[in-house]
């Protein structure tokens, strides 16, 4: 199969479709080699527009949500990034290609291996560590940038903790038909937010509000 043709047919027909006009998203996803990040036998089902199972009940993020997600945070160069949810490492790809600083979380300790070694074939800079992910990693912190990968409920506090000023974490609030991107931005200690766009992904374990006794 010639997988730079299937990048360049992604970039064209699931990317560039939804309103992603950024240059350096748009290149990132023609460089880095999405195959890699893939389970072997699903490889060249690697550019289809649809979540890709991975395994321990994850997937990864299609291409479209995941480049409109990045071009929601404005990744700059020499952001500090932090990647929740990194499955096997293609979003810490993609990151590090735009020029960021990354650091990847996973809880799947399995998954967390695969993605040191798809990262390294694929040329890219990032470390990966394990832990909850609703914790995420205050060793490297803070952050100019958080991505969470997957639907949540509610963004934990000791992730807002882990922006810097001025930090910006994007990530889906809701489930299904309600889900939407949201971008909330941190200044001193106010954190705003904005809608994005409307989105449906997975969600995360380890994000729900916890349920409230109601008379």
């Amino acid at each position: 199969m010639d997988f730079a043709a299937a990048r360049v047919k992604m970039v064209d027909n699931q990317i560039r479709t939804t309103d992603v006009t950024d240059l350096e998203i748009l290149r990132a996803f023609l460089n880095v080699p999405r195959e890699l990040f893939v389970p072997a036998e699903r490889r060249e089902l690697a550019y289809i527009g649809a979540e890709m199972p991975l395994g321990s009940g994850r997937t990864m993020m299609e291409a479209s949500p995941l480049a409109k997600l990045l071009q929601l945070v404005e990744v700059r160069l020499g952001d500090k990034a932090l990647d929740v949810a990194g499955g096997t490492g293609y979003a810490a790809a993609i990151l590090s290609r735009l020029g960021a600083q990354v650091t990847m979380l996973e809880s799947d300790e399995t998954l967390a291996e695969t993605a040191r070694v798809a990262l390294a074939q694929a040329g890219a800079s990032a470390e990966v560590v394990t832990g909850p992910l609703n914790e995420g990693h205050s060793a490297a912190a803070p952050y100019d940038v958080i991505l969470i990968e997957g639907a949540v409920d509610t963004v934990p506090q000791a992730l807002m903790d882990q922006l810097a000023d001025r930090g910006r974490l994007v990530t889906v609030v809701g489930y299904g038909n309600a889900g939407m991107a949201r971008l909330f931005v941190k200044d001193g200690d106010i954190v705003s937010d904005r809608f994005g766009f409307n989105c449906s992904l997975r969600p995360l374990p380890g994000f729900q509000k916890s349920p409230s006794f109601v008379f």
